[in-house]
Order: C-alpha cells, then sequence, then structure tokens
C-alpha cells in the first residue's frame, strides 16, 4: 500500500550559508570552538564562515555538516546556499535505483505480519505497510485515510484511532514527544505545523508518562471487543546515501502479552481462511 510520494528539494535556501551553518550550531547547542575542534578547524574560520566573511568551499560545508549531524535533506540545501550543487540524490521507491531497498523493506513488512508494521517517511506520512494494519484503520474516518496517510493525525485525530485507545494521555504524551523531538533536530517548518495541529486534539496531559511498572510504555488499543497492548520498534537504513531511503524508518509493532499475541494470530488465520474460501473476492 503506497501512499507518500517523494517531496525533493528544487528550491534555493534564503539565507546565505554562513547564516544557517550558524542557526545549526545554535540547534545542536555547540560553540564555535566545539564545533571547530570536532571538525579540525580553526575558530578564527569558522566565526569567518558564519559571518559570510570567508566563502566556505564544498568540502568545508559537507565536513561541517557531518560533525553537526545535519540531515542530508539540508545538507543538499546548504550546498545550495553555498552555491554548490547538491550532493546527495534523492530517488522515489518506484524507481530502479532504490529497486533493493524497496525489496528489502517489502520483505521485512511480509515477514513481520501477523503483527503490524508500516514504513513512514520524516513527517510520518506513511509509505508502505502490511496487510496487519487493518488493525488501526479500521473505524476511521475516510478522509484520514486518503493519501498521503499521516500516522500520528491518524492516530490522535478524535475521528481516528485514538477512541479506542485506552491510554491516550500516555501514548499521546509519547508521540508528541517523538514529534517535538525531530522538529526541533531538524528545524523543519512542516513538523512544527504538524505538532501544532496535534496538540489541538483533545486526549489529556501532554506530560503523561507510563507507569513505573512497565518495561516498555505499550499501546493498549481497543479490537472486536478484546483490549490488545503492542509496544513498537523503529529500524533505519544506516548507511543511507539517498534522501528517501535516509528518511524511512520502519516502525514494527510486537505483543505485549501473550493474549495480544493468540488474537492477532488468531484473526490472521481466519483472514487466510476466508480468503481460500473465496478466492475471488
Amino acid at each position: 500500500m503506497r501512499l507518500a510520494t517523494v517531496e525533493r528539494v528544487t528550491t534555493m535556501a534564503s539565507a546565505p550559508v554562513g547564516q544557517l551553518l550558524r542557526e545549526w550550531r545554535a540547534r545542536r547547542r555547540l560553540s564555535q570552538l566545539d564545533l571547530s575542534i570536532q571538525a579540525d578547524i580553526s575558530a578564527r574560520h569558522l566565526s569567518f564562515v558564519e559571518t559570510g566573511r570567508s566563502r566556505p568551499t564544498r568540502g568545508m560545508i559537507l565536513r561541517l555538516s557531518e560533525q553537526l549531524n545535519v540531515p542530508l535533506r539540508e545538507r543538499n540545501q546548504l550546498l545550495l546556499a553555498g552555491g554548490y550543487a547538491p550532493a546527495y540524490p534523492q530517488h522515489g521507491l518506484d524507481e530502479p535505483q532504490v529497486g533493493a531497498v524497496r525489496d528489502a523493506l517489502q520483505q521485512v513488512l511480509r515477514s513481520h505480519e501477523p503483527f503490524p508494521a508500516v514504513v513512514i517517511n520524516r513527517w510520518w506520512d506513511m509509505v508502505d505497510g502490511n496487510g496487519a494494519i487493518e488493525l488501526f484503520v479500521a473505524d476511521c474516518a475516510p478522509q484520514l485515510l486518503e493519501p498521503p496517510v499521516n500516522v500520528l493525525r491518524l492516530t490522535l485525530h478524535p475521528h481516528g484511532v485514538a477512541p479506542r485507545i485506552v491510554n491516550l494521555a500516555q501514548w499521546r504524551a509519547h508521540l508528541l514527544q517523538q514529534l517535538r523531538q525531530r522538529a526541533a533536530q531538524t528545524g523543519d517548518t512542516r513538523l512544527h505545523e504538524l505538532e501544532a495541529e496535534l496538540r489541538s486534539y483533545p486526549g489529556g496531559d501532554d506530560e503523561a508518562t507510563a507507569a513505573s511498572t512497565d518495561i516498555v510504555l505499550p499501546l493498549q488499543l481497543r479490537h472486536e471487543g478484546r483490549q490488545l497492548s503492542l509496544f513498537s520498534i523503529e529500524a533505519h537504513v544506516g548507511t543511507a546515501n539517498d534522501i528517501t531511503v535516509d528518511e524511512l524508518t520502519i516502525e514494527a509493532f510486537y505483543p505485549a502479552d501473550a493474549e495480544t499475541k493468540r488474537a492477532l494470530t488468531r484473526a490472521a488465520r481466519s483472514d487466510g481462511e476466508r480468503g481460500r474460501a473465496h478466492p475471488g473476492c
């Protein structure tokens, strides 16, 4: 189920490269001395770069970007601001260059059934998912399922999954914290706007925390008369040099108790039996 398209960098940066680098340094809470030591350059030269008195080379922009842990998308924007061509490609998942990654992602999704798993991009738009995600989308308003499906909006919207989440206050606080951290780390305006939207939804205390007895915070979900309990594990492609691949996350949900495992396994078995009984459906 391909639900999101690639958003490409096509515009020039709106600020000088030195100013942008200074903003990234401030975002990482590093002094000029700290960054100059990490990047093995003089603090004086870094100061000249940030104030525009010295034009950084392409290699210098990339070196500083790496030390500042700037995402690949924003590294390209820094290069554009410095007058250089982007260094990192960006392909759609349907393009042949990304075929091996696409096949690996789909294999992970299939092998995780009967438990839900999704692939999302940096804005939590759903890129792909396995058949078990029907557990989440059941009874959600149709407009929330129109592409691109944003999994945070789908989860917290009052016409989405939220009414079925038993521990909504805790789960909401967990998701908003993740969103706030990524928005702060990337400076992405779209993420800040999404956070503001989601905070306007009802759902309880933003600062709610998991009970001290929890090993992990579970998602407790009402489904067909049962209360299911799941936790999630996230995975990334660790050596990505393509923007699209770099921004992908696999979120795989696992049963947090034996009853949830049995319920999801039985549901998948029943769906399979119905499919064999009605192959034309």
